[in-house]
């Protein structure tokens, strides 16, 4: 045997526990390298290469490259990518590449094993002896193996460099060496054909909840960028957590696959609103329907100020009252149009004002027997009278229920068990600590943490959006100041909400996504010294 250290029986044992480990590894970098140097420790071998095969099956790409003398560590976990080029399978001209001993082991699905490549009949170790040259190193002894998969194809290739054997000296890889390394390289392939399946599967599922979400904003273009957004805030919420050392969250910690549910949770989070009408999602003023009635109500106005017109010329009433009232019809259509864009919320006196409005009389061509009918229907009425934003009551409840879709259409997928709380992650981004929000009027000590995140991710994210076309982009302070109203009323995690605040998260999205005219300072101060009110719920 060439290395110094392992007996026969040892050295079995040390594959069988490669093999557990090798299977249980989930990181494609640190899985290549542990392929590489557990097969170098085997066989002391003092360098190594781990090719894998290319997309298209026609080159040799260059994965790991270790060399003990040299000091040199190239690619998997050390951050310095492996600069060679690939190696190709197939000449210029067609015919296969068997001139490179490592695209003929591919080719011929067989180990190569050479006591000296100087030496060796048939194949081109030019490249090899101008870095020699370069370096003053001596590349001797070759064991070249395939790492075939379970069907038989190769994936990839594993070569070692100069065995050493116990006096110190370069020798050949003897037969044990080969037998080790090919029973190794037979399980590194299993391996990274399993971490490759998932891998793929892993990306085949992020294409799909992408193009999901791409599609609902697709679907309104007053929402276009919400669901790429939301998941973003939510993971430097998340990041921020994780990396606390004192405060509530000094414990705190989401692991890698937690990290990945909350990022599928994120993209997830309205899926829902693929069943919502688009005529609900693209209200983007009170009176929209298939068109805005605003229109229609200017026009009235327009009726009135004739009727006053006439009223003047025919001397029932005086000039100065007609102007008056004309002036009072103007005044009271652009109210009437500001109103309708839903950006602020109405006062009590706003209020007062739209009912006089909505009983004004007036003949419309559909009056019968042209007689005087209320200026507003009902229906107008009642969707100027919106307090805040642009959706009624029964519209409101259309947009609610995406979140009861999202979390039917969630917990109807075949999630793995690390993936289970997506549903629990995503479909809680509408409640409030209090238990007063929806669909399920959750508490906060029923909510995860990463669920409680994911709902300051979503308000900060509307809030701030420069996108929606009932509002202009708010500044930055001001939807501070709206999300310290909400923690103090419950409506937000009061904690989450301090971190968001400390770790200055809302600064680095805003940074990242808001218009530069939209920045501005942030009373810092006065969203942490805020305190939430006593809750109060009924008996």
């Amino acid at each position: 045997m060439t290395q110094t250290s392992a007996a026969a029986p040892d050295r079995y044992q040390k594959l069988i526990d490669i093999g557990v480990a090798l299977s249980a590894e989930r990181d494609h970098a640190r899985l290549s390298e542990r392929i590489l140097i557990e097969a170098m420790e085997i066989c002391n071998a003092d360098g190594g290469t781990l090719y894998l095969l290319s997309e298209d099956e026609r080159q040799l790409k260059f994965e790991i490259v270790r060399n003990r003398s040299l000091g040199i560590a190239l690619g998997g976990t050390t951050g310095r990518p492996v600069e060679f080029p690939p190696l190709p399978l197939y000449d210029p001209e067609g015919p296969p590449n068997h001139a490179n001993v490592a695209t003929h082991a591919v080719l011929a699905r067989k180990t190569v094993n050479l006591g000296d490549a100087y030496l060796a009949p048939g194949f081109d170790f030019s490249g090899t002896r101008r870095f020699d040259t370069a370096t003053g190193y001596r590349s001797r002894s070759f064991l070249t193996v395939p790492l075939a998969n379970r069907r038989g194809a190769v994936v990839g290739v594993l070569q070692l460099i100069n065995a050493t054997a116990a006096d110190g000296k370069v020798a050949a890889f003897d037969a044990a060496d080969q037998a080790v390394v090919e029973a190794l390289a037979s399980q590194a392939a299993v391996a990274i054909e399993n971490e490759s399946l998932l891998r793929g599967q892993r990306a085949l599922l992020e294409a799909f909840i992408k193009v999901i979400a791409m599609a609902i904003d697709r679907k309104s273009p007053y929402t276009s960028g919400h669901c790429q957004r939301v998941p973003v805030l939510t993971e430097m919420l998340a990041e921020a957590a994780n990396a606390a050392t004192s405060g509530p969250f000094a414990g705190f910690t989401l692991d890698a696959e937690q990290m990945y549910a909350l990022h599928i949770a994120g993209w997830m989070h309205d899926c829902g609103k693929v069943t919502t009408p688009e005529y609900v999602v693209d209200k983007s003023t009170k009176l929209e329907t298939i068109y805005d009635r605003i229109e229609l109500v200017a026009t009235r106005f327009e009726v009135l100020k004739r009727e006053a017109e006439i009223a003047r010329l025919a001397g029932r009433i005086s000039a100065a009252d007609a102007a008056a009232r004309i002036a009072q019809y103007d005044s009271d259509r652009v109210f009437l149009a500001e109103i309708n864009r839903g950006g602020e919320a109405m006062s009590d006196t706003a209020v007062e004002r739209l009912g006089r409005i909505a009983k004004y009389q007036w003949r419309g061509l559909d009056s019968a027997d042209g007689a005087e009918q209320d200026f507003l229907t009902p229906d107008e009425h009642d969707n100027l009278a919106i307090r805040r934003g642009t959706l009624n009551a029964s519209e409101r409840a259309v947009i609610n229920d995406h979140i009861v879709a999202t979390i039917e259409m969630l917990e109807a997928l075949p999630f793995p068990k690390h993936l289970r709380h997506v549903p629990e992650y995503a479909g809680g981004h509408h409640e409030k600590m209090d238990g007063t929000g929806y669909p399920k009027k959750l508490t906060r000590e029923q909510m995860s943490a990463p669920a409680r995140m994911m709902a300051i991710a979503d308000i900060f994210e509307a809030l701030t959006a420069a996108d929606r076309p009932y509002k202009a982009p708010m500044k930055l302070s001001q939807a501070m100041a709206i999300m310290t109203r909400m923690k103090a009323d419950h409506h937000v995690d009061p904690e989450l909400f301090d971190l968001f605040v400390t770790q200055k998260v809302y600064r680095a999205y805003a940074d990242k996504f808001l218009r530069p005219d939209q920045i501005d300072a942030v009373d810092e101060a006065a969203a942490l010294a805020a305190k939430p009110r006593p809750i109060q719920r009924s008996p």
